[in-house]
């Protein structure tokens, strides 16, 4: 994970990070990425780095629930040479499976409005727009959506493999 942390940074630099919470200079993005590898310890959840087949880092996905998120939410990010080639998809797949089997029995993606390819995504991936869910305290309807997934969105949690 140290070897991604250049790119996270370059990435919370630019205007793509308004999807993640807003930019952020290189000693917050440090104290994020650890807050999401530290998780895994606290919560027995967390987020996973997506490589291509050659071990370069794409982005990362991963199921997260801080104190602050009325639910766990599996969220995903690429870098943007990495958008639009299946990628997102793919990795999402797995987490889902391995958290149905975990017994994990719902999810939601916490979406910003603008984000429509986050949001085609959830709906790619059998996720259904909730708007009767709980937001985190600093979010608001008019920003942000939640989608929910469920094992039985398709019939089967083995939609997800």
């Amino acid at each position: 994970m140290m070897a991604d942390l250049e790119q996270l940074c370059d990435l919370f630099e630019t205007d793509r990070a308004r999807y993640m919470g807003g930019q952020l200079p290189r000693k917050e993005a440090w104290r994020w990425l650890a807050s999401e590898v530290g998780m895994w310890d606290l919560i027995g959840l967390g987020s996973w780095g997506i490589e291509d087949k050659n071990g370069s880092f794409l982005g990362q996905i991963g199921l997260l629930r801080p104190p602050h998120y009325p639910e766990t939410e599996i969220g995903w990010t690429l870098l943007e040479h990495a958008e639009g080639k299946g990628y997102a998809a793919e990795a999402a797949g797995a987490v889902l499976l391995w958290a149905w089997e975990q017994g994990i029995e719902t999810l939601v993606s916490y979406i910003d409005r603008d984000n429509s390819r986050s949001i085609a995504l959830a709906e790619r991936l059998g996720a259904v727009h909730d708007p009767d869910a709980a937001l985190p305290p600093d979010e608001a309807p008019e920003e942000t959506l939640v989608y929910r997934h469920r094992p039985d969105s398709d019939g089967s949690p083995e939609a997800y493999a």
